[in-house]
């Protein structure tokens, strides 16, 4: 790009020493699919790395050849200098490279030292010993984490915290970090950037892969961007915007959620009212009401564990409320199960793809189908229809740009982005009246995440109304018509869009804040 003139040296021109991790020359093939061809770069010690690229680019699978969980076919990775063939995440962890992935795990039911030293018991013991180990250890790096504390009574951002500790309690010196932030809000973000540089001085070494840039730029001290399997440039973040990145990544510019001119009409498609659920010890949901209109994107933020996933499963028919009714377009279905919401017209876009909305070890046209079953084109007078399944899925893979070299492929091997481009496909496909769109662009790159916004900014013009949950406030803001909070399972306000801000939306989301209703 003739605008970045801030190429860094290729790994091998760095001093060996300087370097804690290199990888040089590294391939790595699937059948049908080469994953990574010829990735070279160096990181050096002490600092934040950032790699980005879109999804299928090939950074998950550089990023499990680093960990152990898969050996490359070409190449050569260096950790500290010393070449390294490692078939084990137990084997980086030796070669001192430690992974947090997106998704945690701790057990809730276990306290923080109780998590930490599982699996790890012969370091230190389990007993004052280590829970001493594990106080040092966050101490000295500014974790702030009680090793006393059940990891039920955590918040997300001290969860992440924890999962820190587990792979410097093992010994690491690399931390590979996989979208650290995608389930956190401003703050908490704020609080892990401090963190991120109080690693730093004590000499430990981030990978830092995100699809968020401008949290890239603010963190990362180089950021090397991978496109279709190898590397295209190392840059110096000072010497880049968000813009020129996302040209490196996908050749476009860096796309922003806007709503543009209203479409909300008076027609109420779907309402709750008065929606109560019973859990342990407090409701999970408490006295919500709210109604959808047609072309309206009502947008649900809150912190994990609030009630959203709670929400969406009483909306789905997959829990039935204690009390309060569901209703749409006026028909009370409040005690319909999953399968006639479905085929009444409400979309679902779930929150965890892999557990919720796909089969992955099914090819692509038999996922074309969950969900849809009875229904065309997988169904037609009560039996399946697989020729036409095939055909609508090789329509949804040219419509929505799922890249796959078959749609007979399991979807498991495709990247997060083109499993998801396929779930909204399939959605999307059979008209719906309502969709409920849950984290629809977690863990998909802009590029992917421009396609989402745009098919739900259509649908929305056309007339479709849009339950949205997401943890993205700039997407929530971007997208929504009208911004409600939800805080341990009650609506505790309402925002405007147009008017309020990430650090005011993330303040009533933590309860720190005051309401906009």
């Amino acid at each position: 790009m003739s605008s970045t003139e801030s190429h860094l040296p290729a790994a091998g021109t760095l001093a060996g020493g300087d370097l804690a991790v290199e990888v040089e020359g590294i391939t790595k093939r699937f059948p049908g699919v080469v994953a990574n061809r010829d990735v070279t770069f160096g990181v050096r010690r002490g600092t934040v790395h950032a790699i980005v690229g879109e999804n299928g680019a090939g950074k998950s699978t550089l990023m499990k050849m680093l960990y152990g969980v898969q050996k490359p076919d070409e190449g050569t990775i260096r950790i500290n200098g010393e070449a390294v063939s490692m078939s084990s995440p137990s084997d980086a962890i030796k070669h001192g490279v430690g992974m947090v992935f997106q998704h945690f795990m701790l057990a809730d039911n276990l306290t923080v030292a109780e998590n930490v030293v599982l699996g790890a018991e012969k370091l230190h013991g389990i007993g004052a010993r280590a829970r001493q180990e594990i106080a040092r250890i966050s101490d000295e790096y500014g974790l702030g984490v009680d090793p006393g504390v059940l990891v039920a009574d955590l918040g997300v951002g001290a969860r992440q915290r924890v999962e820190i500790l587990k792979v410097l309690y093992r010994g690491a010196r690399t931390i590979i970090l996989d979208e650290p932030t995608a389930v956190l809000v401003p703050q908490e973000v704020d609080e892990l950037f401090d963190n991120l540089r109080e690693l730093k001085r004590e000499g430990i070494t981030v990978l830092f892969i995100s699809h968020k840039l401008d949290e890239v730029l603010s963190v990362a001290d180089t950021v090397t961007v991978i496109r279709r399997g190898t590397t295209v440039d190392t840059v110096l973040p000072q010497d880049v915007t968000a813009r020129q990145l996302a040209e490196l990544m996908v050749g476009s510019e860096l796309p922003t959620p806007e709503t543009e001119e209203s479409t909300v009409t008076d027609r109420v498609v779907l309402s709750m009212r008065d929606i109560t659920l019973a859990g342990s010890g407090r409701n999970a949901l408490e006295d919500i009401s709210l109604d959808i209109h047609a072309g309206e994107i009502l947008g649900i933020a809150g912190v994990e564990g609030n009630g959203q996933a709670e929400l969406v499963e009483v909306l789905m028919g997959m829990l039935e409320p204690s009390a309060g009714s569901v209703h749409l377009e006026g028909e009370d279905i409040s005690d319909w199960d999953v399968r006639r919401i479905r085929e009444a017209g409400v979309g679902y876009i779930p929150e965890d793809r892999h557990r919720q909305g796909l089969l992955l070890d099914a090819p692509l046209w038999e996922n074309r189908m969950l969900g849809h079953q009875t229904q065309a084109p997988a169904s037609r007078s009560g039996l399946l229809t697989p020729s036409a399944a095939r055909a609508d899925t090789e329509r949804i893979v040219r419509e929505y740009d799922v890249r796959t070299p078959s749609i007979h492929v399991t979807v498991g091997s495709l990247s997060g982005g083109n499993q998801q481009k396929l779930i909204v496909g399939r959605e999307m496909s059979h008209d719906p009246k309502v969709l409920v769109a849950s984290h629809p662009t977690r863990g998909v790159d802009v590029g992917a995440q421009a396609a989402i916004w745009d098919l739900i900014r259509e649908a929305r013009r056309e007339g479709l109304a849009v339950l949205l949950i997401s943890a993205d406030l700039e997407e929530l803001i971007g997208l929504s018509d009208t911004i409600k909070v939800i805080l341990r399972g009650r609506i505790t306000g309402e925002f405007d869009p147009d008017s309020v801000t990430s650090q005011e939306l993330g303040s009533a989301m933590t309860g720190a804040g005051k309401d906009a209703s």
